[in-house]
């Protein structure tokens, strides 16, 4: 019978996990996807190299992983608001989406995918499909569940999605890929986020909403 690995065996092993994450998100950056080898990774990370394999067979793996990692949402901590309050819902969901794009590391992964998908398509294509879309069919199925609790009046998420992310990222995050140091403060962050609910509120919220 196998034993399971210790508690203490775990957290090494995600210190670890993390620790190999980082130096693949630099060196890709700093080097190319395809200028980085797994050796050199692990070098950087402080690992061993059967260390690396152990968790990430391949470069495509340990790219997947980076993905997963800069997108991943925590469900338990912070869930998709209940429809019934479109104001605050979207309200909610923009400061997680700001801190999201926001968050150290998001930019430079973009800057991988963008400067390597002519050579490597399939970067672009697990951004695409283990990134950005999950996050953003999360936020397509609250709106799509607001127009059925009868508190917007939508014909279309998806597009509402699209429009609702697109006013915050053009923002807080599109002209960091031209302006390194472009870097609004939280209160106008906050006030793009505003501007940005209050657009979909006039254009999607449900008429007589607030007359009852």
């Amino acid at each position: 019978m196998t034993a399971q690995p210790s508690e203490y065996h775990r957290r090494v092993a995600a210190q670890k996990r993390t620790s190999i994450i980082e130096a693949a998100s630099k060196l890709f950056l700093d080097s190319g996807y395809d200028g980085t080898s797994l050796a050199r990774i692990a070098e950087a990370a402080g690992v061993s190299k059967a260390t690396l394999f152990k968790q990430f067979t391949t470069k495509a793996a340990l790219f997947e992983a980076i993905v997963t990692e800069y997108w991943q949402v925590d469900d338990e901590e912070a869930p998709v608001p209940e429809p019934g309050n479109l104001r605050a819902g979207l309200e909610t969901i923009g400061r997680r989406y700001a801190a999201l794009l926001t968050q150290p590391g998001m930019a430079a992964l973009f800057r991988i995918v963008i400067a390597e998908v002519p050579r490597f398509p399939e970067l672009g294509e697990t951004q695409f499909k283990l990134g950005k879309m999950p996050y953003f069919e999360s936020v397509r199925r609250y709106l799509a569940a607001e127009n059925t609790a009868g508190t917007a009046s939508l014909d279309d998420a998806e597009m509402a999605a699209t429009q609702f992310l697109g006013m915050i990222s053009n923002y807080v995050f599109w002209p960091r890929m031209l302006l390194p140091h472009w870097e609004p403060d939280d209160s106008a962050i906050a006030s793009a986020i505003d501007q940005a609910v209050l657009t979909m509120l006039a254009r999607y919220e449900a008429p007589g909403i607030h007359d009852a």
